[in-house]
């Protein structure tokens, strides 16, 4: 089935850019969830207001120094946790005791997480010895809100920060 190109673009989950007047603004999007928990509170109809990221970044964060040591203890760890789901499922259908299908599960996934940790970090060449997360975030936080209430909603806003 095909669906005309005049229909609305929020049925189609296509992206479309936010839509109202701004009520407030914050600088961390927990300011702006515990402003809109508050018109929330106060009875405000928050159905049509939406929070909206500016200027958004990359952050990444670095969280300590890969070494070997670190790496292949990682590996180690993983490949057990693998081999020992994979040795307990074949030891479901083992006749005798299913302790033997469970080492050999074991023992294999540590060494295959050995071998392809060890393949990854090597394969680096040192460009990147050290373990990082990244977020995307905003500089400030805008809080939208449909034009027929946005009055109201400044109103309780200015009131929400006079408390605060």
């Amino acid at each position: 089935m095909t669906v005309p190109f005049t229909q609305n673009q929020t049925a189609m989950n296509l992206p479309t850019l936010p839509d109202g007047w701004p009520i407030g603004s914050y600088d961390t999007y927990r300011d702006a969830q515990r402003a809109v928990d508050h018109l929330a509170d106060s009875g405000f109809p928050v159905k049509g207001v939406t929070i909206v990221g500016v200027e958004p970044i990359v952050v990444e964060r670095v969280d300590g120094r890969l070494t070997w040591g670190r790496v292949l203890s990682t590996g180690a760890a993983s490949g057990a946790w693998l081999g020992l789901f994979v040795g307990l499922l074949l030891s479901l259908f083992t006749t005798g005791p299913g302790l033997l299908p469970i080492l050999i599960g074991l023992v294999s996934g540590v060494a295959f997480g050995l071998a392809s940790a060890s393949f990854r970090y090597a394969a680096t060449k040192g460009q990147r010895d050290f373990i990082s997360h990244s977020q995307l975030v905003a500089r400030r936080y805008d809080v939208l809100s449909q034009p027929r209430h946005a009055e109201a909603g400044r109103d309780l806003l200015a009131s929400f920060a006079m408390t605060a």
